[in-house]
């Protein structure tokens, strides 16, 4: 089963994200747990709490189907001793947010070297960041999102995010979100069939489809290779329609969240009921 749906609003309280979900027709969702342009948000209260969990159970959310997302403030990756205490205590928040909201999942970038050290020093950094979080927390899975490869971003080749995955202590607790748009831009073909399949058989040899926690399902603006992440709309990007119908076809990527995060958020419901309607083609 496809479960699809789209990065919603937490306005006034997490409590909400369920129902704009459920207005959109959707059977999964992502949200922020907090503010994620600040460092530093107030705890969630008891009523936000059990709100979000009587929305979620009155229209028909499990945690599988869920797949928040961290702030883009975080740098998990960060030679800078001070920063990279900020990120890590910052992570920890929304990993217990996570647990207090009964979640399963978090996702986040892996983070970006900055020019202060090399690509493989700074997976070894977000890794043994992650291992600290891991544990001090609980049965949230960290669900590591492949990036564009934009300025110093590391995570943009399968093999960077399998060299994570290798030097995270608790494989239970480790995952991996697809991001079309990043997978794109980072110089993954998938406009074809053929270019597809190669792209995603891939995928599976050096990661595995055991990995895959959920996607994100975006158009690109940006060109192939170009390693610029540029959202764009299903369909109206330099992706194209294709992409999109080889993957709802996928019975790989069956049960798991997969997530809009196009430009235009006025015509999500339509985008969601499309991509429903290429299962069935």
């Amino acid at each position: 089963m496809k479960c699809i749906g789209a990065h919603v609003s937490i306005a006034n309280g997490v409590e909400n994200a369920p129902l704009r979900a459920h207005l959109l027709r959707a059977k999964a969702f992502a949200m922020f747990t907090r503010n994620q342009r600040q460092w530093h948000s107030k705890p969630l209260s008891d009523s936000n709490i059990n709100l979000f969990k009587q929305n979620c159970k009155k229209y028909g959310y499990s945690p599988e189907c869920i797949l928040p997302h961290a702030s883009y403030l975080i740098n998990l990756g960060s030679n800078d001793e001070i920063k990279l205490k900020k990120s890590k205590d910052a992570f920890m928040s929304e990993v217990k947010r996570c647990e207090q909201l009964g979640l399963k999942y978090l996702n986040v970038h892996p983070g970006a070297h900055l020019n202060m050290s090399s690509e493989d020093e700074c997976i070894a950094i977000i890794a043994q960041s992650v291992n600290e979080v891991l544990e001090k927390t609980s049965n949230v899975t960290v669900v590591i999102e492949n990036t564009a490869g934009e300025g110093t971003n590391v995570g943009y080749r399968f093999e960077q995010i399998k060299n994570i995955i290798d030097a995270v202590d608790d494989k239970k607790r480790i995952g991996v979100c697809i991001d079309t748009c990043h997978l794109f831009a980072s110089g993954y073909d998938i406009r074809s069939e053929s270019a597809y399949n190669n792209t995603f058989d891939e995928f599976d040899r050096i990661i595995g489809f055991e990995w895959l926690k959920g996607m994100h399902l975006n158009d690109a603006k940006s060109t192939l290779g170009s390693r610029v992440d540029r959202h764009a709309s299903i369909g109206i990007g330099n992706i194209g329609i294709d992409a999109f119908k080889f993957i709802m076809k996928d019975r790989r990527i069956d049960n798991i969240p997969m997530i809009l995060e196009t430009p235009n958020s006025s015509i999500w419901k339509d985008e969601i009921a499309m991509l429903y309607s290429f299962i069935d083609d």
